[in-house]
């Protein structure tokens, strides 16, 4: 059952993505889906690749829809969801590529489909992020 500090809409947007990640290397599922200060919602999985370095994270998913359908935005929420009994936080390459186009203080929902969760900020998961 999920928490109320779940936002529920980020959750089914990234359940409904979570079945179509391609992972048959570590059969590790991950999903994201982003929030916009608009309100847009944008969903990715992971898509692993034999040549493990040309695997997409479930965030660069996410980010590519996202700017695939929209320009000049900004993610005001994230959510990763893991087919895991423990939640996982996204690794320091999509941090990165996750503040390129997150306020500072964007949420950011770790969550496992066991119900596990944890909570954080964009600019407390990277308080030194590389900017311009």
């Amino acid at each position: 059952m999920l928490d109320s500090a779940y936002p529920i809409d980020l959750y089914e947007a990234a359940l409904a993505v979570l079945h179509h990640s391609y992972s048959p290397y570590s059969e590790y599922k991950v999903a994201c889906a982003l929030r916009t200060e608009a309100g847009d919602i944008f969903a990715g999985c992971n898509v692993e690749n034999a040549a493990y370095g040309l695997t997409q994270c479930a965030e660069a998913s996410a980010i590519g829809a996202m700017v695939t359908q929209k320009t000049a935005v900004a993610i005001a929420d994230v959510l990763i969801l893991v087919a895991a009994d423990e939640p996982a936080s996204p690794c320091g390459a999509c941090r990165q590529r996750l503040m390129e186009f997150a306020l500072p203080e964007a949420t950011v929902h770790m969550c496992s489909v066991s119900g596990a969760y944890r909570v954080s900020t964009m600019q407390a998961l990277l308080p030194l992020a590389f900017d311009l």
